[in-house]
């Protein structure tokens, strides 16, 4: 039983937070709304990107529950639901960096055994 929860468990994370990451734009939006609410034009300015695009993302964002939308008179802020989602973000950077230095220890190894 605990497997098919796991299992459920997993799927939704895929579904919602995995998918809502898969673009690397939207990670850096996710970043971009860290400090607190902002608009669709601070943030593709912030991010020098298209003011279309970053409204798709965020679409996709709202969509999965990853930020929230809030509006202002004319303007429409953007929130993180929920701020954990950078502490993730922040672990995977983490763990990618050493698996990084590890590929580079690994690769100076075996550079220094054939020149050695």
């Amino acid at each position: 039983m605990a497997e098919n929860t796991l299992r459920e468990e997993v799927v939704r994370l895929h579904a919602n937070i995995c998918s809502g990451l898969a673009d690397p734009n939207r990670i850096l939006i996710i970043y971009s709304l860290s400090d607190g609410p902002r608009n669709v034009n601070d943030i593709a300015t912030s991010l020098d990107l298209p003011q279309p695009t970053v409204s798709r993302h965020l679409k996709i964002l709202r969509e999965r529950g990853i930020v929230n939308s809030e509006r202002d008179g004319q303007s429409i802020h953007y929130s993180l639901t929920d701020k954990r989602i950078i502490q993730a973000l922040d672990l995977l950077r983490s763990a990618l960096a050493d698996m990084l230095k590890d590929t580079a220890v690994l690769a100076e190894s075996v550079n220094n055994s054939i020149t050695g």
